[in-house]
């Protein structure tokens, strides 16, 4: 048996003066309560409050960040239970599925998703021997004997993780029953959800006509007209406020807004809804729904995200065989300063009205968006994003991006998974990488250590709850 062990001290500062003011500012940190503004979390999990079923379908086969990377070494995702599109034949054996993990568990070796499943195991699951392919069966019937019980229920997981609060992301199609159901059944966990329209917003999203077919019909307005379709983003987003939302999410492919005149809205639109925009054309939309989103953001009180820069489902095949989102999103190039110009002249000096950027391209941070963010003061900037929620992604991004924009136009951190045991985990590096960072400034008396003490905390949790409006 080889052993399982969370160092106390990890992710913190070799030199011994730093590792040990970053343990005391961790110390103050550790137990706050986790705010998760943004994520991807399953609300019928906290509906239903039905138990997991078993280790592969809570820990493999939904999580992207496993899979994408057994998939890069050969391991076929037929193998991992995942569903193909034509129903063709998959693997359905939750056992055999978790062996094909444990046997591969050394590729994770060094990246972020090793330290979450490391987390997940010894945390959560009380697990104390690493996973190889010979404990792959002892870890599995031990997971699988604590997922039957009812301490390891969603609901009992959300207040054992001491989250606060918890969004999930939802079309604006979605009826969100889930959420009704929480809130119908007095559960006292909060969870809320955040309007995410890319399926009515983006002409080249499968299905576009139909959709902006489908969100009049919810609304009861005439979304064949322009007017129409805004009016039923504006129905939309207040139904989704009525189910806590207090942010919207928009996944664009770059940061391009546009601010055109509404004769020529009204042409791109009909344009788009017969399907003969151009990918031109398609791109100045999407823009342009940006800008609008932000005006009607105004009105209504909801944060604004944009998380561009994703060159989504890049593997034709496998999009084809098995859809959306199975890995193969890869970052881009992002421009900032010239794409936000339009949406930042209408609405950059609004104080009522916040406005979270993302990024996939490190590249941007001195140069653009923490000189952005440090000027307008409709702009924050969100956390390092996806392939950069790591220990070195965090530093990277506190090291670049305070001297310009400072701590408090960030927004602390979010964890924005679909892997819900992976949220303690999370938070938890974050913390650690925080309060490390902050260490550091105190030894090269950039701060004093009482400012160090007062930051800490506002990383971890109040940054967040104040942009987010939670």
């Amino acid at each position: 048996m080889i052993p399982l062990k969370l160092e106390a001290d990890r992710l913190f500062s070799p030199e011994p003066g730093q590792r040990a003011l970053a343990r005391a500012l961790y110390a103050t940190v550790e137990d706050l309560p986790i705010v998760s503004p943004h994520g991807h979390t399953d609300p019928q999990w906290f509906a239903d409050d039905e138990p997991f079923s078993d280790a592969s379908s809570l820990l493999i086969t939904p999580d992207h960040y496993v899979f994408r990377m057994l998939y890069s070494q050969g391991v076929r995702l037929e193998g991992l239970g995942i569903a193909r599109h034509d129903g063709g034949a998959i693997e359905r054996d939750a056992r055999k599925i978790w062996h094909t993990f444990a046997g591969h568990y050394p590729l994770f070796r060094g990246t972020p998703t090793r330290i979450w499943l490391d987390h997940a195991f010894h945390e959560v699951f009380g697990i104390r021997e690493r996973l190889t392919s010979e404990s792959a069966d002892r870890l599995f019937d031990h997971i699988n004997a604590c997922l039957a019980s009812p301490e390891f229920r969603p609901r009992a997981l959300f207040e054992r993780f001491n989250i606060e609060v918890i969004a999930t992301t939802e079309s604006p199609l979605d009826p969100l029953a889930h959420h009704a159901k929480i809130r119908a059944s007095g559960w006292k966990g909060r969870v809320v959800t955040a309007y995410r329209p890319d399926p009515v917003v983006d002409p080249e999203f499968d299905g576009f006509a139909a959709n902006v077919a489908k969100l009049g019909e919810l609304t009861g307005e005439n979304t064949d007209t322009w007017r129409g379709y805004l009016a039923a983003h504006l129905r939309r987003r207040a139904f989704f406020k009525t189910m806590g939302a207090t942010s919207t999410d928009h996944g664009h492919p770059t940061a391009l807004t546009c601010d055109l005149a509404t004769r020529e809205c009204e042409a791109l639109f009909a344009k788009a809804l017969k399907g003969a925009a151009s990918p031109a054309e398609a791109e100045t939309f999407r823009g342009q729904m940006l800008t609008e989103m932000a005006r009607i953001s105004l009105e209504d009180g909801l944060v604004m995200q944009i998380h561009p820069g994703s060159f989504r489902n890049h593997n034709t095949e496998i999009l084809r065989l098995f859809g959306r989102d199975k890995g193969a999103d890869i970052p881009t190039r992002t421009d900032y300063v010239r794409a936000l110009k339009p949406l930042l002249e209408r609405f950059g000096n609004e104080r009522g009205l916040t406005v979270i950027l993302f990024t996939l391209d490190e590249s941007v941070y001195a140069r653009e968006l923490a000189p952005l963010a440090g000027h307008y003061p409709v702009l924050k900037l969100g956390p390092p994003w996806w392939f950069h929620d790591s220990p070195e992604g965090m530093l990277r991004f506190r090291e670049q991006a305070t001297e310009t924009a400072g701590f408090y136009n960030t927004v602390g951190f979010n964890d924005d998974t679909r892997a819900f045991l992976s949220i303690p985990a999370r938070h938890d590096v974050a913390r650690r990488i925080d309060c490390r960072f902050l260490a550091r400034l105190v030894a090269e008396h950039r701060i004093g250590e009482d400012e160090a003490y007062e930051l800490a905390p506002e990383l971890a949790y109040g940054l967040a709850k104040k942009a987010y409006r939670l």
